[in-house]
């Protein structure tokens, strides 16, 4: 059956329920904050950074103009994470380990929906990124979810939901949080002293590339991107500082976009980088528990 048509059967009356309840879908999403534990400071203006970075194909700088192999330093590449460590090094010794997998999913759980679902996937940053991450690190950036959206919005063109949009969403958000958790909690048990940023899920349906996709498609990628969101916001509460991509208008400035309507392009990267380079510097970070990018695509 094609694919749009099924969408619009298998969602059918169900999104109108997923449009109006948006707000109490979101809510159910929150999951209960784990007890914090002592806040790791960035690091100290004068000392080294031994930077790792958690992530899929924007790690990599995949939609620049020089994109880094995996697990390579890779000096001169124009993805966030080298540009990141670039403007570090300018006020202080820089190491860098790159953990970035293209086409990665950060939920073991989505892994295997992704996978049922035909989507080719590379792993999940649980059991492929998290325990490589060097005991000495004292900065990591985790930047996961957008491939996580794209897979369950994929699930359930294919009708993985069934009737039940909003149950689905919810259950796929609660699983998506439950695996953060984890993620962070084993993140700091190997690095200790590192300092944690975290970068949301933006709302993919905002995103040049989901133009193609029929409004009801857009609309479920919207409610799936804000709900994962939420999950990465939550993260605040454990110790970790939370970059709000979300609720950034710039992230979604079509001069910021690579040729695919996905990735990031040179300066998409160097947006997100200085944003970076300024909370290791000892600006504060938060996420707005609402904006306007978060309903980006109208609701009716």
């Amino acid at each position: 059956m094609h694919k749009r048509r099924q969408l619009g059967n298998a969602l059918g009356l169900t999104l109108l329920g997923i449009v109006i309840a948006g707000c109490d879908l979101f809510d159910k999403t929150k999951s209960p904050t784990a007890p914090s534990p002592t806040p790791v400071a960035a690091p100290a203006a004068d000392a080294p950074i031994r930077y790792t970075a958690l992530g899929a194909s924007d790690a990599n700088g995949f939609g620049g103009s020089v994109v880094c192999p995996p697990f390579v330093t890779c000096e001169s590449g124009t993805g966030y994470v080298p540009t990141l460590a670039r403007q570090l090094r300018g006020l202080r010794e820089v190491t860098l380990t790159n953990l970035g997998i293209p086409a990665a999913v950060l939920s073991p759980a989505i892994e295997t929906i992704a996978r049922q679902h035909g989507r080719e996937v590379t792993g999940n940053f649980i059991d492929r990124e998290m325990p490589f991450v060097p005991n000495n690190a004292t900065l990591v950036t985790i930047s996961g979810g957008a491939n996580d959206v794209n897979a369950v919005g994929d699930a359930m063109v294919q009708g993985a939901a069934g009737t039940d949009v909003a149950g689905y969403i919810d259950t796929q958000a609660r699983a998506f949080g439950a695996d953060y958790d984890r993620l962070v909690r084993g993140v700091r048990s190997r690095a200790t002293g590192a300092f944690i940023i975290i970068l949301n899920v933006p709302n993919l349906a905002a995103m040049p590339y989901a133009s193609r996709y029929p409004l009801d498609h857009r609309r479920v990628l919207q409610s799936i991107a804000v709900a994962f969101s939420r999950e990465a916001n939550r993260q605040a509460g454990s110790g970790v500082v939370v970059l709000d991509v979300m609720c950034d208008p710039a992230v979604y400035s079509p001069a910021h976009f690579a040729a695919d309507g996905f990735h990031p392009n040179d300066a998409g990267y160097a947006h997100v980088a200085r944003r970076l380079a300024a909370i290791v510097n000892g600006d504060s970070s938060s996420a707005a528990a609402s904006c306007g990018p978060m309903t980006a695509v109208p609701v009716r």
